[in-house]
């Protein structure tokens, strides 16, 4: 893990750029936040194929919609909050009913937003997006996933929702780390336990596993990048390898991953998991750092759990 922190938002912003020059279909749609976005990098390179629809959101994903019809590959943005819940009506009736190739790809997610406040921070867009049909949910971990997903769902039919943060974090990976939408990655091979993490919270895991490594526990930690479709596999795997299961996400614990686990745990290996996330109440206005500890999203919450 490096000391040099990205957030993903500026991840998806250049690698938008990238994209744009390598496939004329793609085309970027924002409302109002390009700046917040990162999608005025995209907007400054191919003017003709970036579209600010201004605050409206609704109107921003039904285009995004049509666009799509015509073979053209839409990148729609805004804030978590805005995409999933102002748009919901048109995700679901214009976007995932016909099956139609948008990407939505919404920044500024959980409590990691920060200042901003309980009304802008969204804890329960991955609970909204993974219950629509043909919807396929990534939150990725950091600048190098982020921009292999940004490249990857380009090449993959139908709607897909990618949840990106605002809070700059650590690089995991480098250029080597192979990645596959629907499989989670393993790290580390502890036994006493597993901790699924997924977005800014993988970070966080990992500092638990190496904290608590040095009082002689050794745990693995598992980046659940993709939560539709979830890596059954890992997790059935993960369950009879390990001595204790945990969660954690910036997200509420209702329906986001914890819940998708403990779908799958009940129907293929039931055991206990204990899901770390926001506990059914909104969020506050704090530093990103700070609601992170007040909230209990920090690796020494879950090196407690091992305790």
């Amino acid at each position: 893990m490096e000391n040099r922190k990205i957030a993903t938002r500026q991840s998806y912003g250049e690698t938008l750029v990238k994209l744009g020059k390598e496939n004329e279909n793609v085309v970027v749609l924002d409302a109002d936040l390009a700046g917040a976005t990162k999608t005025d990098l995209f907007a400054k390179e191919y003017p003709d194929r970036f579209f600010d629809m201004g605050i409206a959101e609704a109107n921003m994903l039904g285009t995004a919609a049509g666009l799509a019809t015509c073979g053209k590959i839409p990148y729609a943005s805004t804030f978590a909050v805005f995409a999933s819940g102002r748009g919901y009506d048109q995700i679901r009736n214009s976007i995932c009913y016909p099956n139609l190739n948008v990407k939505i790809c919404a920044t500024h997610a959980g409590i990691t937003v920060g200042e901003d406040g309980a009304t802008h921070q969204m804890l329960e867009d991955i609970s909204m997006m993974r219950t629509l049909p043909n919807m396929t949910v990534i939150s990725p971990s950091d600048d190098t996933l982020s921009r292999w997903v940004i490249e990857e769902i380009s090449k993959v039919q139908g709607p897909v929702y990618v949840r990106l943060a605002r809070l700059a974090t650590p690089i995991l990976y480098d250029e080597t780390q192979k990645f596959e939408i629907g499989k989670a990655i393993q790290i580390g091979e502890g036994t006493d336990g597993t901790v699924f993490a997924t977005g800014v919270t993988v970070a966080e895991a990992i500092k638990a596993q190496e904290e608590l490594k040095q009082q002689g526990i050794n745990i693995r930690v598992v980046d659940v990048h993709t939560i539709k479709p979830i890596d059954k596999e890992m997790i059935v795997k993960c369950a009879k390898e390990t001595k204790k299961l945990v969660s954690i996400e910036d997200h509420s614990i209702i329906g986001g991953l914890g819940s998708a686990i403990s779908e799958v745990l009940t129907e293929e290996y039931p055991v206990k998991l204990e899901r770390m996330g926001i506990k059914d109440t909104f969020g506050k206005s704090g530093k990103a750092e700070a609601l992170m500890e007040y909230f209990g999203l920090t690796a020494k919450a879950i090196v407690e759990k091992f305790q």
